[in-house]
């Protein structure tokens, strides 16, 4: 019999080795999706080492030049190197939604931890806040918003935090209702512990990884929204370099039979995207199995 349960205790330990490797591991696949987010982040870092030539330099008589050894990926209407435009378009690209990644999370935990600490009618006035704000599509709340306070980023930014709060809010009550309803919470409160104290030093961390995961997916969709409203000239302005602007402006060239600039431009938008909800996956499917 005590042979029997040293097997069970080994089998036992070897798999509870085998589920922390694999919940250690994000896979190859995660791997991949932070090398191509960290390759993006280090151009925009280092745009004007990288960068060959100035990004605003126009020479109209250079328009639509192919691929050179000046110009490794060509030129748009204007004569603008587009390698160039490319690496400083990475910088508006990625500032826009990382700022609303910031904003959102900061005040969707906010609310989500006030409504769980306190409950009660607070909590069910959050609840119906949150609903309010999240059935209003966040493009159409930046669309407004910068119709009422003019094109650009900053207007653009602001309303898609305030829209993007309501999910990072809901996913996060939901966990510290959870986290809250544990006996080490109950322990706490018997030895008089404060309420902001156990939410901010005890709850807010073990709950951490499912904010840095979903605000990594956030990420992605904050950045497609912002490139379309770049793309219908609402977001960032001539003559800066942005991925979203220059699909739009590249939309010329592929009627003339001239798709880089459009096309290089949307294939970094697609690949960013793409690689930052794979992190976002990987990370959420990482913290699941460790809960």
């Amino acid at each position: 019999m005590s042979t029997t349960a040293a097997v069970r205790r080994i089998g036992a330990r070897k798999a509870g080795r085998r589920t922390t490797r694999r919940t250690r591991s994000i896979g190859t696949s995660g791997w991949v999706a932070i090398a191509l987010v960290g390759l993006v982040f280090c151009c925009a870092a280092l745009a004007p080492l990288l960068a060959p030539h100035d990004p605003n330099a126009l020479d109209l008589s250079g328009a639509y030049q192919g691929s050179s050894g000046a110009h490794p990926l060509g030129t748009d209407a204007s004569g603008r190197d587009l390698l160039s435009r490319l690496v400083h378009g990475s910088r508006t690209a990625l500032i826009g939604p990382f700022l609303v990644v910031v904003v959102s999370t900061v005040l969707g935990t906010v609310l989500a931890l006030a409504a769980v600490w306190f409950g009660g009618w607070f909590d069910q006035m959050v609840v119906r806040v949150v609903d309010a704000v999240f059935a209003f599509p966040g493009l159409l709340l930046a669309i407004l918003a910068t119709a009422l306070f003019g094109s650009g980023l900053t207007a653009a930014v602001a309303a898609l935090s305030i829209a993007y709060a309501p999910y990072i809010a809901r996913i996060v009550r939901s966990a510290a209702l959870r986290e809250r309803a544990l006996p080490y919470v109950a322990a706490l409160r018997v030895q008089g512990v404060h309420g902001a104290r156990i939410a901010l030093r005890h709850i807010l961390p073990n709950v951490g990884g499912l904010i840095v995961a979903n605000s990594t997916l956030a990420f992605g969709f904050a950045l497609m929204d912002l490139a379309g409203l770049s793309f219908i000239g609402l977001g960032v302005q001539p003559p800066t370099s942005d991925w979203g602007a220059m699909v739009g402006t590249g939309m010329a060239g592929v009627l003339q039979q001239r798709p880089q600039e459009a096309l290089f431009a949307g294939a970094l938008i697609v690949i960013t995207v793409g690689a930052v909800n794979l992190l976002g996956d990987r990370l959420t499917e990482r913290w699941e199995a460790r809960s």
